[in-house]
C-alpha cells in the first residue's frame, strides 16, 4: 500500500522546514567536520567525562525514559547548564508547565543552542509513518539536548534532564 500525500502532510512539512530556516544554524555533534565547536574532545575524553546515560544522550542522540529525570516536573528556579561543557543554556523562567514526562521551555538564552533535523527520529509508535524532528544542540560542544517541537498547541524545546545541570539563581 502506497501514501499518498495529503494536505496533512503538506502543511507538516511546511511547518518543520520552516521552523528549521526560521530557528536557525543547522549543525549536529555527530558533524563535527563541518562546525569547529569551542569545546572538543576525543571519544575517550566524552566516555570519561560523562555517565553512560549522559554519553548515549548527549553524544549519540539518545532520549531519556519519560519522567526519568529529576527535572521534568521540578519548577525550582534556576539556570540550567549543558552537562557537557556548562554553557548556560535555559532559564527556569521560561519553563513550559507541560508535565509530560520530559523538561519543556518555551526558547533558550540568546546564542545557545544549535539547530538540526533528525531524520532518524521515529516517535510514530506504530501510528504514522517516521516523522522529522528538529533537534536542539548545545552550541559550544554539540551536545544532543532534545527536540524543539509542538507540544501543547505551542512550539516547545523538549530536553532531556539529563542533559542539563542546573544552578540556583544568583541573589
Amino acid at each position: 500500500m502506497t501514501h499518498s500525500p495529503n494536505r496533512r502532510d503538506f502543511l507538516t512539512t511546511t511547518a518543520i522546514a520552516g521552523a528549521a530556516t526560521v530557528l536557525g544554524t543547522s549543525a549536529s555533534a555527530k558533524d563535527s567536520d563541518s562546525f569547529a565547536y569551542e569545546v572538543t574532545r576525543t571519544d575517550a575524553e566524552w566516555r570519561a567525562q560523562l555517565t553512560d546515560g549522559e554519553y548515549n544522550i548527549l553524544r549519540e542522540n539518545g532520549t531519556e525514559w519519560p519522567e526519568s529525570s529529576p527535572y521534568w516536573d521540578d519548577y525550582s528556579e534556576g539556570m540550567f547548564h549543558c552537562v557537557g561543557c556548562d554553557l548556560p543554556l535555559y532559564s527556569s523562567e521560561w519553563r513550559a508547565p507541560l508535565e509530560l514526562g520530559w523538561v519543556f521551555f518555551f526558547h533558550a538564552e540568546e546564542n545557545a543552542i544549535l539547530t538540526g533535523i533528525d531524520k532518524a527520529a521515529d516517535y510514530s509508535m506504530g501510528r504514522n509513518p517516521a516523522r522529522t524532528l528538529i533537534e536542539s544542540h548545545c552550541r559550544r560542544c554539540g551536545s544532543h539536548l532534545g527536540h524543539i517541537l509542538v507540544a501543547g498547541g505551542k512550539l516547545v524545546h523538549c530536553i532531556n534532564g539529563t542533559s542539563l545541570s542546573r544552578r540556583p539563581v544568583s541573589s
